[in-house]
Formats: structure tokens, C-alpha cells, sequence
């Protein structure tokens, strides 16, 4: 049954289904293959825990993939065995499904992040979907993370986890490191045959063929991958990190970075006849002068979607270009010649997959000072390659990057699990998270300060800091290893509970693991 329905391209995949019919507390981290229909994947997992008598949670990251879990549980369960919790659909209607979970008429309860928290009776599995996506994180206290609170449910409830997505996180390797789950992933063989053919623009045989491919920000290499897609009838998909048109212009004389001359903000474009515009202030800059060479012309230092598809559009005459993103996303395109930008996250589905896959501006992703930048890249790249059709079926991806980039390398290889160990490892050396656990205390520099003197803090904590934070605040980070986390988070309560009862007029933010260190 595991091979008919798919799980059976991973070699470890039916003793995992097994597992779940059994009731057993089968855990594991599942890198899904490209092209994969992971809805339908999850569907069955979730179907053989249903036969073993136990509920399940599934947790995805928005709207979009929720529809799709939706209906592939509708038609590997049957209508009424489950629940979708999920805004849209109105408070009334909300409520009745999570009254119909919590009184356990269904055994399956799927959703976005609030669902991490539906009850389900007898508990025997729980799933997340593309942990590293931020959309999993709650932006409000205590700002719990939806793949903590599954797996410590899974811990509580001793029952199974399945951790799913085309990427993997730091998280997730050091769950397989740490034996606390198995690793589900497909051969070698399966995979060369279902990935499509992925090349890089700066590698040094195409700088041989392309001088260009260096500073083109769509390199000849991009452009007859899309070129030979078109023709042949396929749609084609192009990958852009920012939305708008210009968010962000400088001087074409100097290339000096245009600021507002009223908030120093900066300046950007919503069109083609627009004036500039401030980010900050809003405030048009039409007389706007250069203050470093007086020059009045501006040069884009950042192109967004909508210009990506105005420049496509004289690139490709003849073919529909059509966009994704904040203004309008798009669920599904036909199977036809057309170019979709999109930003990430998104990227629709195209029947029978796209021929090629275009990934632009990629400094943008990588040159972030951030923790997870490297890691967000790839999980980026891999969820747009993935909609590539194999590359016996013609598909192609081309990143427009630098060869020699360890992203860039696993995603040639297609090997988010090395990348994985290797971040991990990274992080393990410098001492940040998962490898280790820390806590930011952010607030007003008197707060921060009144805060930890109050605190009764474990020897081993290590304070860095403080650094200037948003709004004329500071940060001080709390740095223990992992098996300290506990003394630490209960010393932070305490002195938290201390300022609450003295009514202390400054507030201070507590978060452990946060989403930004920098």
C-alpha cells in the first residue's frame, strides 16, 4: 500500500506508515523529493494513524497549503473524519469545527499555527510542514514556535512526529543527530530521475561562454532556459526575493543611495511614471537632487517583482507574464507557455510542473545580516526547484550565483540534509541556536538593566551585550547550553513575575530562541 501511494519512493517510508498503524512513536524528519505532492503525502501518514485509533494534528504554514492538506484529506479520509482551522473561515464557522475537535467527532484536526495548540483525542501523531518558514513563529507573547510546541506534545504524549519539507532546518538535523528521530529520504536513483537539471550562472564555464553572467541580471544561460521552456509550451517561473516595483533607487551619477530629504528615509518607485516616494515618511520627492554630485536622475539598486515583469515582458514578446505576490497570489497556472514572477512563498503550482525555474537576485537572500540567512536561501531555492518538472521531462532551474556557494552547491546536488549538518555544525562553533539556548531581553537600557539585576541567573549564563535595538531600546542576550535552557527560562519567569508585582513602568520584552540575534 506504501509504494501505490507514494511513500514507497523513500526507503524508509513504509516502515514509517507501519509504524503509525502499529501506534508506535515513530519520529522522523522527512526531505521530501522534488515535485513531490507532499499534501497527499501527509494525507496517508496521517490515514495509517487513523487506522491505529489515534488523532492527529497537522500544522502548515498559511492559507494556501492548508487548502491543499484540506483536500487531500477529504479524499484519502472521507468527508467529516477531519477539520480545517483556518480564519477564513469566519469566526462561527471556526468555532464549530474546533468544537467538533475538542469533543472528538473527528479524529484529525489540520491548520495553520494556531493549530498547534487544537486538542485531539488519544493523540498519536503530529505534523509540520516547512518548519524553517517564519509564518511558523508567533509574533506574540510567549511567542512560541509551532515545531516546539508539536514536538514537546509529541514528548508529553509519547506519540509519533513527522518533521516534513524540501529543505531542513538546523532544528531538524540536530533531532536526527541527537537520535531523537529517524531520517526519511529518497535514494539517489529516485532522485537524480525526479530532479530537474539545476545549473549555476557563475560557475567558470559559463563565465568562459558569458562574460556577462557576472553583473546580468539575467544571464544568457537564464535566458535561453526560459527562451527553450516557452517555445516548447511550458510555463516558466521566475523567482524575484523583493515585491514592488523599485523598492529601492539610487544616484546614476554616483550611485549613492537616494534618502528622503526629510526623514533620510529611502526612496523608491511604485511604477514606471511614478515620482519617487519615501518608505519611511511617504512623502513624495519629485525636485529630488543628489546631495553628493547634485545629479536628478535615479538608477534602480533593487528591482522588485512588478519591474522584473516589465522587463520579462520586452524579453519574451509574445508570451503572458503574470505575477504572485502581496497584491495577488496565484493558486494554480495552466500548463501553457507563460512567465509567472513571483516573490517567495508565493510561488503556484503549475500542472504538470514548470520547464524552468529562474532564481534572481540571490545577493539579495544571501547578503542579509541575519543568523538563518544562508538557511532561509535555501529553503527559498528548494521550494521553487521543486515545481520543476524532472529534468528527463525537460525541466530546468538556473540560480543565478556564484557556483562555489555552499547553498548554491546543495542545491546542485539536491541535498538540503549535508547543508543541514554543515550550518549545524557552524552554529555548534559559534554557540549559537539550536546548538545552543538563548534568551534577548529587550526594553528601555534602565529596564534591561533593573531586570537582570533582579534575576537570579544560572553561574553558567553568559551575557552578550547590550546592542541597540528598535526605538531607542536595548538588547542583552542570555547564552546557556541546551541542557541549562530550563534553569534559565525559570530564573527569567521568576524575575518577570517579580517586575509584574512591583508594577515596573518600563516594559521589557522576554524571548528565548529568537527569530533575530542581529
Amino acid at each position: 500500500m506504501a509504494a501505490a501511494h507514494g511513500w514507497g519512493s523513500y526507503p524508509a517510508g513504509p516502515a514509517y506508515l507501519h509504524a503509525l498503524e502499529q501506534g508506535r512513536p515513530a519520529r522522523a524528519v522527512w526531505s521530501a523529493l522534488p515535485g513531490e505532492d507532499w499534501p497527499a503525502r501527509i494525507a496517508e501518514a496521517v490515514a495509517a494513524a487513523v487506522r491505529g485509533g489515534r488523532g492527529v494534528v497537522v500544522v502548515v504554514a498559511d492559507a494556501r497549503d492548508l487548502d491543499r492538506v484540506d483536500r487531500a484529506l477529504t479524499r484519502v479520509l472521507g468527508d467529516g473524519r477531519h477539520v480545517a482551522l483556518n480564519a477564513a473561515a469566519g469566526p462561527a464557522e471556526r468555532y464549530r469545527r474546533f468544537l467538533a475537535a475538542s469533543r472528538h467527532r473527528v479524529p484529525v484536526v489540520a491548520g495553520t499555527r494556531a493549530a498547534m495548540f487544537a486538542p485531539v483525542a488519544d493523540l498519536g501523531l503530529v505534523v509540520i510542514w516547512d518548519d524553517g518558514d517564519d509564518l511558523h513563529a508567533e509574533p506574540r507573547a510567549p511567542y512560541p514556535h509551532a515545531r516546539d510546541v508539536l514536538l514537546t506534545r509529541a514528548q508529553l504524549a509519547g506519540c509519533a512526529a513527522l518533521v516534513g519539507g524540501f529543505a531542513r532546518t538546523g532544528e531538524g538535523q540536530l533531532l536526527l543527530e541527537t537520535g531523537w528521530a529517524k531520517e526519511i529520504v529518497a535514494g539517489r536513483d529516485t532522485l537524480r530521475a525526479r530532479s530537474p537539471l539545476i545549473a549555476p550562472t557563475g560557475d567558470d564555464p559559463q563565465l568562459a561562454r558569458d562574460p556577462g553572467a557576472v553583473t546580468a541580471r539575467l544571464p544568457s544561460l537564464a535566458w535561453q532556459a526560459a527562451r527553450g521552456a516557452l517555445k516548447a509550451g511550458m510555463p516558466v517561473l521566475v523567482q524575484v526575493p523583493r515585491r514592488g516595483y523599485l523598492p529601492s533607487t539610487a544616484c546614476a551619477e554616483c550611485r549613492t543611495p537616494a534618502r528622503c530629504p526629510h526623514c533620510s528615509g529611502p526612496l523608491g518607485l511604485a511604477g514606471s511614471r511614478d515620482v519617487p516616494a519615501c518608505h519611511w515618511c511617504g512623502r513624495a520627492a519629485a525636485d529630488y537632487a543628489c546631495p553628493a554630485c547634485g545629479g536628478r536622475r535615479l538608477r534602480a539598486s533593487v528591482t522588485g517583482a512588478r519591474r522584473t515583469a516589465e522587463e520579462l515582458g520586452r524579453a519574451f514578446p509574445g508570451f503572458p507574464v503574470r505575477t504572485s505576490g502581496r497584491d495577488e497570489i496565484l493558486d494554480v497556472v495552466p500548463d501553457e507557455a507563460a512567465v509567472i514572477v513571483a516573490t517567495p512563498g508565493a510561488e503556484p503550482v503549475a500542472e504538470g510542473g514548470y520547464g524552468a525555474v529562474l532564481l534572481l537576485d540571490s545577493w539579495a537572500l544571501l547578503s542579509r545580516a541575519d543568523l538563518r540567512a544562508a538557511e532561509e536561501t535555501m529553503r527559498r531555492w528548494l521550494s521553487a526547484a521543486a515545481l520543476a518538472r524532472p529534468g528527463p521531462a525537460g525541466g530546468r532551474v538556473v540560480v543565478v550565483a556564484d557556483g562555489s556557494l555552499a547553498p548554491v552547491q546543495a542545491l546542485l546536488r539536491w541535498d538540503p540534509g549535508w547543508f543541514a549538518a554543515r550550518e549545524l555544525a557552524e552554529r555548534r562553533e559559534l554557540g549559537f541556536p539550536p546548538a545552543a539556548r538563548m534568551a534577548s531581553v529587550t526594553g528601555k537600557a534602565e529596564a534591561v538593566a533593573e531586570f537582570l539585576d533582579a534575576a537570579r541567573l544560572p553561574d553558567d549564563v553568559e551575557l552578550l551585550g547590550p546592542v541597540p535595538a528598535a526605538d531607542d531600546q536595548e538588547r542583552m542576550l542570555l547564552r546557556v547550553s541546551r541542557g541549562r535552557a530550563a534553569a534559565l527560562a525559570r530564573a527569567l519567569h521568576e524575575a518577570a513575575a517579580v517586575r509584574s508585582v512591583k508594577k515596573s513602568p518600563h516594559p521589557i520584552r522576554i524571548q528565548i530562541d529568537p527569530a533575530e540575534l542581529l
